[in-house]
């Protein structure tokens, strides 16, 4: 059996579940979806839920199962939980938003501001974490540059300049930053935005960096249209 986590990709990427052979996938609807949070999409290939169809034991208790939740839909809907409508019609809207710009026009908007920022980035010093071929566009996951403290910097763009990036987690805490770039908020001015804000709060820690250094890089990179 083969599990996906698309929490991330889901509306940024392409997520190919029947070409991959993907049996179970799960994601969200506040992320690439642009939507509030609330749902979390699920997709089971057949093979899944014959599992879940002959599995030898109920079920022991009503959370998460799955055997009730797919008769749901036009069956039985024996389930204990009130449907959340408010989010179901949050997420059409988010999905109606996708398909009007389109999934391929998507999908390069989110790699066209991924590679300005990855270069805006490694113009102030940093390093991805993956390799560029397994990097994700809209979460760019980069090591903080040598002598810098993790907390103090996120606190003064948060503070000064109202922008929010997550710390590091588990053995990265402290190590790396993971700077979101998905759905309505992988756009250039955002690009330009952060890094604007980022160079000079690195300035203000006392890190070397050339003064328009990574915007210009950004610039450069949305020119070059690679």
């Amino acid at each position: 059996m083969l599990v996906a986590d698309t929490v991330t990709s889901l509306g940024c990427v392409p997520v190919e579940l029947d070409a991959w052979g993907v049996d179970a996938a799960f994601s969200c609807s506040q992320k690439g979806l642009a939507c509030p949070p609330g749902l979390s999409p699920v997709s089971f290939s057949q093979r899944a839920l014959d599992v879940l169809h002959n599995r030898k034991t109920k079920v022991q208790s009503w959370y998460l199962d799955l055997s009730l939740i797919t008769q749901y839909w036009g069956q039985d809907r024996s389930y204990h939980h009130t449907g959340p409508i408010s989010m179901i019609y949050a997420i059409h809207e988010g999905l109606r938003v996708v398909l009007e710009e389109g999934l391929e026009a998507r999908f390069e908007r989110h790699r066209r501001n991924h590679r300005a920022l990855r270069a805006g980035l490694e113009a102030l010093g940093m390093r991805y974490v993956a390799p560029a071929a397994h990097q994700l566009p809209e979460l760019n996951a980069v090591y903080l540059p040598a002598g810098l403290e993790d907390l103090p910097v996120r606190k003064r763009l948060l503070e000064d300049y109202g922008i929010e990036i997550g710390g590091g987690l588990g053995e990265l805490k402290g190590k790396i930053w993971r700077i979101g770039l998905m759905g309505c908020n992988s756009r250039a001015d955002v690009v330009y935005s952060l890094l604007g804000a980022l160079e000079r709060v690195l300035v203000q820690f006392g890190v070397v960096v050339a003064p328009g250094a990574a915007t210009a890089a950004a610039q450069q990179a949305y020119a070059a249209g690679n």
